[in-house]
């Protein structure tokens, strides 16, 4: 980042008993940045959230804000808004009460016409203006998630930390609704640390990416950078669907090849060097190559089929284009863009 971030978190471990929530996780945020945390349930994804907020007490490491170091201050000194993937409203509240509500907290000192600004600021924001006199009850899950973000905006706190927001909601309004925090989040120039299961979230809306798995940082990078140059199999996997296909393969001849002997990619070096090859399936045509495959499932997805082939050996998934003539039971000789895979020791699959 060219400019000086304004959440550094560095080396933070947090440890429940015997089990490790985080470890050395050390990550930045700038100051008009999007990071988003990806990694599976358990990961450790809510736990730096809640220690970064100041819900949790780390058991190593530090947390800077600002250029400060808060590491040991109370949630209030933090001023950060961490917004919840339930949507933590009050149910017999208006939209309005729930959304003055972090403003009428002890030690914030607004007016009634202060608080009646921000709030009519946050739902023009937010597009809830008509819901504002409505009980949060009779709201529906997307209505209630707005809602549920207004209360974090209208506080106008330092940052922003969003974990799995959207997760309950169906999949067209997680869409637009990822959209317009995107937006939204530019439009207040404020920092942002997203933390999601879901790697659509993660390549759409982060500035960064951030890997988590088991309480460890794997990888940081741009998403473009995590799709296409992935540190380990393991990061590989946690983006793209289908998932990236990995191969065992040996240098012979020239070529990287399976053990059952398919040519996958030319190859340099010494003979007999194992690896672990990666290739996305949207990388393999269907087309072009020397080694015969069986097609087992053909997927329609609309906008392109996904295939699954026996191929030498391997199971390997495909995507083709929608028009591509292909049943279950063809034969196809598939071809990989050499230029497209990856190569990692044959040790790391595991990493």
């Amino acid at each position: 980042m060219t400019q000086e971030p304004f959440l550094s978190i560095r080396n933070l471990s947090k440890s429940y008993g015997a089990a490790a929530a985080l470890r050395s996780v050390t990550l930045e945020v700038g100051p008009d940045e999007l990071v988003v945390v990806l990694g599976p349930t358990g990961a450790g994804k809510t736990t730096l959230l809640r220690t970064i907020a100041g819900l949790e007490a780390p058991d190593e490491g530090s947390i800077c804000m600002g250029g400060r170091d808060v590491t040991r201050s109370s949630p209030a000194e933090r001023d950060v808004a961490l917004v919840f993937q339930e949507f933590s409203l009050y149910p017999n509240w208006t939209v309005r009460a729930n959304l003055e509500f972090p403003l009428r907290a002890p030690g914030r000192r607004l007016d009634r016409a202060a608080i009646g600004g921000r709030v009519s600021w946050a739902a023009s924001i937010l597009k809830i203006e008509r819901l504002l006199d409505r009980k949060a009850q009779h709201l529906s899950g997307g209505e209630m998630q707005r809602v549920a973000i207004g209360r974090a905006i209208v506080r106008r706190p330092r940052i922003f930390l969003m974990d799995e927001p959207l997760t309950n909601l169906d999949a067209k309004l997680r869409e637009a609704l990822r959209v317009e925090l995107a937006c939204l989040r530019r439009e207040l120039h404020a920092p942002m640390l997203y933390v999601t299961h879901d790697q659509v979230e993660a390549l759409s809306m982060g500035d960064r990416v951030a890997v988590l798995s088991e309480g460890r940082i794997l990888q940081t990078g741009s998403p473009a950078e995590i799709y296409t140059r992935p540190a380990s199999p393991l990061v590989a996997r946690q983006l793209g669907q289908p998932a990236i296909n990995l191969l065992n393969v040996t240098r012979a001849g020239g070529w990287w090849r399976t053990a059952g002997g398919a040519a996958i990619a030319p190859a340099d070096g010494q003979e007999g060097a194992e690896m672990i090859l990666g290739v996305r399936p949207e990388d393999v045509s269907i087309s072009g190559g020397d080694c015969p495959a069986v097609v087992r499932m053909v997927e329609e997805t609309g906008p392109a089929k996904i295939l699954l082939v026996d191929w030498a050996g391997c199971e390997v998934h495909i995507i083709a284009a929608a028009a591509a003539a292909v049943r279950p039971g063809d034969t196809i000789r598939p071809r990989v863009d050499a230029s497209r895979v990856i190569l990692w020791p044959a040790d790391s699959l595991g990493s």
